[in-house]
Order: C-alpha cells, then sequence, then structure tokens
C-alpha cells in the first residue's frame, strides 16, 4: 500500500484568479461518476454547438471533433470575438498538437491556469481531460463574465460570503483562496443556513489543521482500500475464469439423450445466471482501477501498480481465453442431441454412402501405382501431373463423402449402434483404402512434382548452359581467330600496342576460366541429377548445339595458342628493335649523303657561271668529278644499308626525310648535271675553235647568258630570251622573233640553253657555213648539174667521207635524171635541219 512520505510539504500559491481552478479541481472529481460524465458530455456539447453554429459548424462527439484543434480555435475565436493565430492545415499528429497548444496558449493568455490538461491529451481524445477543458472556457467565458447590478459574478458572490459570514468570529473572506484555507468560511456558510448539520462553537483552527490531516489519511485510506478491493475482486474474477476454462473445453459426449440435456441445462444456466454477474464484476474492475489511477494522479499520489498477473490486461487475456472455450460448446450440444435423433437415419445413409464410395474407389489403386513418369518428358510429366491433378479433384470430391461415412459410424458408435461391429468393419476397409488412396495419391504427386522440378532443374540448366555456352564459345572463336592472326607491323609502337592488347587479353583468361568452369558446372550438375535420380531422358540440351566436349577443345586451343602468341609477339618485338637499329643506321648515312649531295648540286649548278678560260673550268670540274665518283664507296654503302631494310620490310624512317630513291636521284642528277657542264664546256670549245670565237667573247656570251637568267638554272624562258636580244640591239617583230626561236628552240620546251644562244650568237656574229653554200659546193662538184654521181664523189672526196655522203644522200629524180644520180640539194638541206630529211 502506498504510504504518504513524512516530512513531505503540499504548498499552493494562489494568483488572483485561481478560483476557478479549484473549482475545476472540485468538479473534476464529479468527471470519475459514469453517469455524471454522460451528462457533462450532452451538456458541454450542447453548448460548444450553441456558439458553433454561428460559424455555420457544429460538433457530434466532444472528445473526437476537437482532436485536430481546428473546431476548438474556431470555439475560442467565437465566444471571444478575438482572432486566434492562424491553424496548421495538416493531418499529422503535430499539426494537431500545434493547433491545440494554440487553443491552450489563447486560454492561459487570458490568465487561467490548465491543471493537468495538455494538447497531447486533448488530441488522444482523453474524454476527461477534454470536458475539464470545456468547464474552463465555460468558467472564463462564460461565467466569469457575468454582472448583476453592475456588478461582477465573482464580486456579487464574493460580497454575498461577506454578508453572510460577517456574525462568525475568526471568519474574514477576502478572496476566494486563501480566506478558505481554514475550512471556517466554509463552516459557517453551512452554518448561517443549516445550524443543525455543525456545532460552529466547538470549530477552531486546531480542529481545521487536523481535519486536513484527516482527509489526506482519508484519501490515501481510501486509496489503500480501493487498492485492496481491486486485489480481491481481480483474484476472485481470475479464479472463477481459471475454473470456468476447463468445464467449457470438456467436449466429451454422453450416452442418453437426457444427459446430453443436462449438459446444454447447465450451459444455459451459465449463461442466464454465471456469467452475467461476471461480467458486471470485470467491467466495475475495469472502472474501479480507471478511477483509483485518476484519484491517485489527482491527489499527486503515485500510479497504483496491481499485484503481478492482475493486470487489467492479465484479466483482458483471461476473459479473452474465456471466451474462446464458450464458443461454440452451445452448438456441439445440440449437434450432439441431434446426433441421437437421428441415428437410425444415419445408419441408413451409412449404407448408402458405403456402397456409392466402393463402387467409385474400385481399381484406382492400380492407377496411382503406375510409374509412367519415369520414361517421360518434361511435357508429358505436366501432362500426367494435370491429369492427375483432376483425379485429386475427384478424390477432394469424395471427401466429404468418406468424412460423412466416418462421421456416420462414428456417431453409430458413440450411441451404441446394435451392428456397430459391421460398420466399423466397412468402415475401416473405407477409411483404410481411402488413407491408402490418399497416400498413393500424395505419393505420386510428390513423384509427378518431383519429377517435374527435376526436369524443370534440368530444362533450365540447359537454358542457362546455353545462354552461357553459346556467347563463351563465340568467344573462344573469337579468340583463337585472334590469337592465330597474322600481323605485320612496320614500328616498335605498333608491336609494343599489340604485345599490350595480348597483356590484357591474357589478364581476361582467369575470368573467363572462370566462365567455363560455371559452365562446365551447369552440364556436371545435369548429369548429377540424371544420374542421382536415375532418370532415363538424354542428357543432351534441346537448346544448344555446343557441346562440352567442343568447349573442351576450343578452350585447350586457346590455352596453347596464348603463349605460341607471346612468342611470336615478343620475335616480332625483337625484329623491330633490329629493324630500329637499321633504321637510325640508314638515317644517320642518309642524313649526312643527302646534304652532301645537294651541297654538291649547287656547287654544280654555280660553275655554269664560272667565269675564265674554258680549259682552266674544264680542268676545275674534271677534278669536281673526280671528287664526287670518289664519294661513290659511301652511296654503295648506304646502298647495302638499303638493301638490309629492304630484306627486313621495313618501308618507312621516322629519323631521316631522305629514302634510297631520293639519294638515288640525287646522286644520278649530280652525276648528270656535272657531265653535263663538262660537256658544255667541251661544246663551247668546239663552238670556240669551229667559229673561231675569243675567249673574251665567250665569257661576254656567258655573263649576257647568265644576266638573263633570272632563275640560275642555267636556262631562259622566251621573256628572258626577248629581253637579251633587245639588250643586244635586235629589232624583233613577232614573225623575226617566232622564226629566231624556231632556231633556238626546235621543240617547243619553252627555254633556251646556253649552248643554243651560243649557236645562235656564234651564227650571227660569225662567218659560218650555211646550206646554200654547201650546195654551191656540191655543184661545182657535179659540173652545174642537178644531180652528182657516185663517181664524181670518190673522184673529189676522201673515201670515207665520199662513202659517207653515198650512203646518205637520196636519190635524185627530178628533171634530167640518170640512174644512180643522187639528190645532193636535200642532202646539204638535211645536214642543217632544213630537210625532212
Amino acid at each position: 500500500m502506498n504510504q504518504i512520505e513524512p516530512g513531505v510539504q503540499y504548498n499552493y500559491v494562489y494568483d488572483e484568479d485561481e478560483y476557478m481552478i479549484q473549482e475545476e479541481e472540485w468538479d473534476r472529481d464529479l468527471l470519475l461518476d459514469p453517469a455524471w460524465e454522460k451528462q457533462q458530455r450532452k451538456t458541454f456539447t450542447a453548448w460548444c454547438n450553441s456558439h458553433l453554429r454561428k460559424a455555420g459548424t457544429q460538433i457530434e462527439n466532444i472528445e473526437e471533433d476537437f482532436r485536430n484543434g481546428l473546431k476548438l480555435m474556431l470555439l475560442l475565436e467565437v465566444i471571444s470575438g478575438e482572432r486566434l493565430p492562424k491553424p496548421d492545415r495538416g493531418k499529422m499528429r503535430f499539426h494537431k498538437i500545434a493547433n491545440v497548444n494554440k487553443a491552450l496558449d489563447y486560454i492561459a493568455s487570458k490568465g487561467v491556469k490548465l491543471v493537468s490538461i495538455g494538447a497531447e491529451e486533448i488530441v488522444d481524445g482523453n474524454v476527461k481531460m477534454t470536458l475539464g477543458m470545456i468547464w474552463t472556457i465555460i468558467l472564463r467565458f462564460a461565467i466569469q463574465d457575468i454582472s448583476v447590478e453592475e456588478t461582477s459574478a465573482k464580486e456579487g458572490l464574493l460580497l454575498w460570503c461577506q454578508r453572510k459570514t460577517a456574525p462568525y468570529r475568526n471568519v474574514n473572506i477576502q478572496n476566494f483562496h486563501t480566506s478558505w484555507k481554514d475550512g471556517l468560511g466554509l463552516c459557517a456558510l453551512i452554518h448561517r443556513h443549516r445550524p443543525d448539520l455543525i456545532d460552529y462553537s466547538k470549530l477552531n483552527k486546531a480542529e481545521t489543521a487536523a481535519n486536513r490531516i484527516c482527509k489526506v489519511l482519508a484519501v490515501n485510506q481510501e486509496n489503500e482500500r480501493l487498492m485492496e478491493e481491486y486485489e480481491r475482486l481481480a483474484s476472485e474474477l481470475l479464479e472463477w475464469i481459471r475454473r470456468t476454462i476447463p468445464w467449457l473445453e470438456n467436449r466429451t459426449p454422453e450416452k442418453t439423450m437426457q444427459a446430453m440435456q443436462k449438459k446444454l441445462e447447465d450451459f444455459r444456466d451459465y449463461r442466464r445466471k454465471h456469467k452475467p454477474p461476471k461480467v458486471q464484476e470485470k467491467c466495475q474492475l475495469e472502472i474501479n482501477f480507471n478511477t483509483l489511477q485518476t484519484k491517485l494522479r489527482i491527489s499527486n499520489r503515485p500510479a497504483f501498480m496491481p499485484s503481478e498477473g492482475k493486470m487489467v490486461s492479465d484479466i483482458a487475456g483471461a476473459w479473452q481465453r474465456l471466451e474462446q472455450a464458450e464458443k461454440g460448446y452451445e452448438e456441439w450440444l445440440l449437434n450432439e442431441i441431434r446426433r441421437l435423433e437421428r441415428l437410425e437415419h444415419l445408419a441408413e445413409k451409412f449404407r448408402q454412402k458405403a456402397s456409392t464410395h466402393e463402387t467409385w474407389a474400385y481399381g484406382k489403386e492400380q492407377i496411382l501405382l503406375q510409374k509412367d513418369y519415369e520414361s517421360a518428358s518434361l511435357t508429358e510429366v505436366r501432362a500426367l501431373l494435370r491429369k492427375h491433378e483432376a483425379f485429386e479433384s475427384d478424390l477432394a470430391a469424395h471427401q466429404d463423402r468418406v468424412e460423412q461415412i466416418a462421421a456416420i459410424a462414428q456417431e453409430l458408435n458413440e450411441l451404441d449402434y446394435h451392428d456397430a461391429v459391421n460398420v466399423n468393419d466397412r468402415c475401416q476397409k473405407i477409411c483404410d483404402q481411402w488413407d491408402r488412396l490418399g497416400t498413393l495419391t500424395q505419393k505420386r504427386r510428390e513423384a509427378l512434382e518431383r519429377m517435374e522440378k527435376l526436369l524443370e532443374t534440368i530444362d533450365q540448366l540447359h537454358l542457362e548452359f546455353a545462354k552461357r555456352a553459346a556467347p563463351f564459345n563465340n568467344w573462344m572463336e573469337g579468340a583463337m581467330e585472334d590469337l592465330q592472326d597474322m600481323f605485320i607491323v612496320h614500328s616498335i609502337e605498333e608491336i609494343q600496342s599489340l604485345i599490350t592488347a595480348h597483356e590484357q587479353f591474357k589478364a581476361t583468361l582467369p575470368e573467363a576460366d572462370g566462365e567455363r568452369q560455371s559452365i562446365m558446372a551447369i552440364q556436371n550438375e545435369v548429369e548429377k541429377v540424371i544420374q542421382s535420380y536415375n532418370i532415363r531422358i538424354s542428357s543432351s540440351n534441346p537448346y544448344s548445339t555446343v557441346t562440352m566436349d567442343e568447349l573442351r577443345t576450343k578452350w585447350d586451343k586457346v590455352k596453347q595458342l596464348v603463349p605460341i602468341r607471346d612468342q611470336s609477339l615478343q620475335e616480332e618485338l625483337a625484329r623491330q628493335h633490329a629493324n630500329e637499329r637499321l633504321r637510325r643506321q640508314f638515317a644517320a648515312q642518309a642524313n649526312a649523303i643527302g646534304p652532301w649531295i645537294q651541297n654538291k648540286m649547287e656547287i654544280a649548278r654555280s660553275s655554269i657561271q664560272i667565269t675564265g678560260a674554258l680549259e682552266d673550268q674544264m680542268n676545275q670540274l674534271k677534278q669536281y668529278e673526280h671528287n664526287i665518283i670518289n664519294y661513290k664507296n659511301n652511296i654503295d654503302k648506304l646502298e647495302g644499308d638499303h638493301q638490309l631494310i629492304q630484306e627486313a620490310l621495313v618501308f618507312d624512317n621516322k629519323h631521316t626525310n631522305y629514302t634510297m630513291e631520293h639519294i638515288r636521284v640525287g646522286w644520278e642528277l649530280l652525276l648528270t648535271t656535272i657531265a653535263r657542264t663538262i660537256n658544255e664546256v667541251e661544246t663551247q670549245i668546239l663552238t670556240r675553235d669551229a667559229k673561231g670565237i675569243t675567249q673574251e667573247q665567250m665569257n661576254e656570251f656567258r655573263a649576257s647568258f647568265n644576266h638573263f637568267d633570272r632563275r640560275k638554272n642555267g636556262l631562259m624562258d622566251h621573256e628572258d630570251f626577248r629581253a637579251c636580244l633587245i639588250s643586244m640591239g635586235y629589232d624583233l617583230g613577232e614573225a623575226e622573233f617566232a622564226r629566231i626561236m624556231t632556231l633556238v628552240d626546235p621543240n617547243g620546251q619553252g627555254t633556251v640553253t646556253f649552248q643554243s644562244f651560243i649557236d645562235f650568237m656564234t651564227r650571227e656574229t660569225a662567218d659560218t657555213d650555211t646550206a646554200e653554200q654547201v650546195i654551191a659546193s656540191f655543184r661545182i662538184l657535179a659540173s652545174d648539174k642537178p644531180y652528182i654521181l657516185a663517181e664524181e664523189l670518190r673522184r673529189e672526196l676522201p673515201p670515207d667521207q665520199a662513202q659517207y655522203c653515198i650512203k646518205r644522200m637520196p636519190a635524185y629524180s627530178g628533171p634530167g635524171s640518170v640512174p644512180g644520180a643522187l639528190d645532193y640539194a636535200a642532202f646539204s638541206s638535211a645536214l642543217y635541219g632544213e630537210s625532212d630529211l
């Protein structure tokens, strides 16, 4: 039991308006009475609706409709005429608590203290707290604002109390708080109106203090009494439930109708006489528990904790077990009575049903014992399973008949039927056969399902194998193709790239091997399933043409090709390193020879502009040519390196811009240029000697040619040549210039060489032979004939020159021709290029 702790003091400090809080606490005690609570619900609901209708709404359930705080805030706005903060429109719990808190804050702002009333209790629908809150609102916004004869209700009541208690000693009513603490004021009011109830002369302050202590002790004693009463009632109720449950759970049938009727009457007595008081006790126990807890909370006492096993929840659990035991008991009793009445009817019904069942069950066991599924395919097993499901449906349809037969036989045995022995024997045979059918049906279903599952497993494994084997097979084929693929590289970088790619490929081999092992594991699993369960089907895969032997062969081939590929790549890498050395060796020489040839070429071309004696030029050029020819060894060595590069199939060289072809062409061009230059000098010497040109004239011709050779390449174009002729004083028209060009550029190449320039200048400046002069000379030898004979040529000319003319002169076909006549005019014109001969 709870004891009042010694030394604990309860000090209450009252503000000016705390009388309403006291009244609220006094009135809250009334809420413990269910009848009073019901009346307050009705009264407070009507009061709230009288104000809410002004806002076009109302409430139906006072503890439910104020839970979200919206209508509570609206009620306060209507009765106060003031606007409250904007409510939260959400539906979450914290939105509701926020709205209720806004309403409670507004009430508190009016000087009203709410004792033990929080937003959580209102949101949770605590009816007592909700009614207490409404009563506080009524006190603050309805009763407190009443005024009579210009005096408020509070002031008028206080004045009335002062007048009524004025004659009494030790009573001085100044407010509704401290003036009433000793109780004398209240006793004075009672004595003023009912002197027979209190002897005021015997009251004093000590007695008041004693009364306060007595009141506290009385409250505590009352609480302890209620606790003891709860423990007693709970124990008695639990004990009654413990005794009653076994009686309700007893389903032992009786042999006679009278006995069963007696059981039915006992149960009805239980339902009408014994249980209703216990229901009332249970309800009262819950009410007392709640009342006790409320009183303890109001009187600032700790909550009551019943003994172990006697909590309200324990009682509710025990009561639930009682209800479960009671459920169906009455129906069972009535069924037993009806069973006895229908005894003979059941016996005939048993015979009919037994005959029908025996006819149906004939031959079913042999069908269920068949093992036709052992060699069936998945499709066939599924068909057998569907057929078996149809049989199971048929079997299930007969379940009720067998159960009815067994139930009828059981009822007949229970009622001591005279032919119970034969009934039992026949029923036992039917039940045994039914059990066998059920067992065989279950076994066949299990066998069919097991076979279906195994075949589905094999089918799934086959499908999984096909899905994984096909891409893996393609990968291996691609890998073999790549590993055997011929490669042609031309640099170390290219072979390094191939080696890197090959290393990356080798890095994927463990993963590929894992995939291979996974695929092999799938096939091994198929074979394991087939062997483990002795399935008589082929292990071939209907979804794939790829076999395990094929995968093994290709995988072994891939593993064989990898080191071969490694070796070939390394060999190629070594070859590329050797090629690189050849490139560098060739490049080193080519980079030296190429510039040397270019330099010599520039010197050879510039030698055209050399002045001085032609014999000196010839000697210099011959010496220059000798030096160039001596350089041939370097060219030959480079040719040897180039041959090695060609044999190594090296086609590019990033270390040099010179190719062997460039070197050859440059070398040949150099030799050609120096030879041509020497030939030009020789020609100039011959021309000089033949034409009688002095060295000074030759130098002048060279200077003029070099001056107008703008490109300095030993050639003048037509415009350069025209400018040169004009500078020499030639008066050139287009026709004359065209004629001269046919002489100096007979092939129409558009350029004039130095030799053509010298020929033209010597022709213009020296006394040279012409075709006409030669023809005139031949005419003298021919005695003025238009032709000449061979004998005349042999007579007048040296033999070799005579024979040269006879061999090349065409036959004369003009007037006066004779046999053997030769045309010396055509021959002479041909010597100077003026004929088509």
